[in-house]
């Protein structure tokens, strides 16, 4: 569950009401094409912008909706007791792991994230996932910090940011992490269009916004990695560097949530305001990179 390619889907918004049936939709698309695991509640997924009801309900519906993928569900809060509330939900709808990310206003020393997790560690009875998003949360994790959060029971994987592009960077960063947890906790790349990089330099697992809107390219770069086949790769990843482009312009939400939108996925205007998604003559641009990597149907 820990290795390949995890998708993260959009949850998609109709008049600031989660649209329970695009998101099943979604689910489902996931689980037909054969991703590894489904990630829902993440970055991808809003989950800060939504309310513990409309988070428990979301994992419900992910489980529902999944068939035999297995459904990690996002639990991170700014305070403990509302993480642990999420933790509680998420085993109740059936999740098979858990995804935490340092949530902050007031910023946090490593002391304080190592006692969130050892208080999740204390109660989980499913696997976690420990989500290092700096973009977002602010947080960054150190090398030592990776290795005590590592030693917790329960801890499965760490989901890492961006690897270098340079291959031997790359390698030299999975390595040094790998030095520092146990063999049996798994390690992650995010960061898109570095994942082929990332899986090549030794991780485990892909922790995929575009797999989460559109899985089968995504599928690709993970196969021809865990085959062996750096090149394949890199070549999949590369032929999507128009994707990669507009990633890096617009922030990969606002992308993918315009992709889904175009490809009648999500509903039009799906992400939770204040968040406004792409503006329409750059959203004709990401049709036309569609178009032009023939990734529309």
């Amino acid at each position: 569950m820990f290795t390949g390619l995890s998708a993260f889907p959009l949850t998609p918004l109709t008049n600031d009401a989660v649209d329970e049936s695009s998101f099943a939709g979604l689910v489902e698309r996931l689980a037909a094409v054969g991703v590894d695991s489904i990630t829902t509640l993440g970055s991808t997924g809003s989950y800060a912008y939504l309310s513990a009801q409309e988070r428990a309900r979301v994992a419900r519906v992910a489980v529902e909706h999944a068939a035999d993928t297995p459904v990690v569900v996002g639990i991170g809060a700014l305070r403990t007791s509302q993480v642990l509330a999420n933790l509680r939900s998420a085993q109740d709808a059936g999740a098979a792991g858990v995804l935490l990310a340092p949530m902050t206003y007031q910023p946090l020393s490593a002391a304080e994230v190592l006692d969130l997790f050892t208080a999740v560690a204390e109660h989980a009875e499913v696997p976690v996932i420990v989500y290092d998003n700096p973009t977002t949360t602010r947080f960054t994790f150190t090398t030592d910090l990776y290795g005590r959060i590592a030693a917790l029971p329960g801890i499965a994987s760490i989901k890492i940011p961006a690897v270098p592009a340079d291959p031997c960077q790359a390698r030299a960063r999975v390595d040094a992490i790998r030095a520092v947890i146990p063999d049996h906790v798994t390690i992650g790349v995010s960061g898109d269009a570095y994942a082929a990089a990332g899986l090549t330099a030794g991780a485990d697992a892909w922790y995929s916004v575009l797999g989460g809107t559109l899985p089968e390219p995504a599928l690709k770069i993970t196969r021809a990695a865990q085959t062996g086949d750096p090149t394949g790769a890199s070549t999949q990843s590369k032929r999507l560097a128009p994707l990669w482009s507009l990633f890096d312009e617009f922030g990969s939400l606002r992308v993918v949530a315009a992709i889904a939108e175009h490809l009648d996925l999500a509903p039009h205007g799906c992400l939770p305001l204040p968040v406004h998604g792409l503006r329409q003559h750059h959203r004709d641009r990401v049709a036309a990179v569609l178009h032009e990597l023939e990734l529309t149907p």
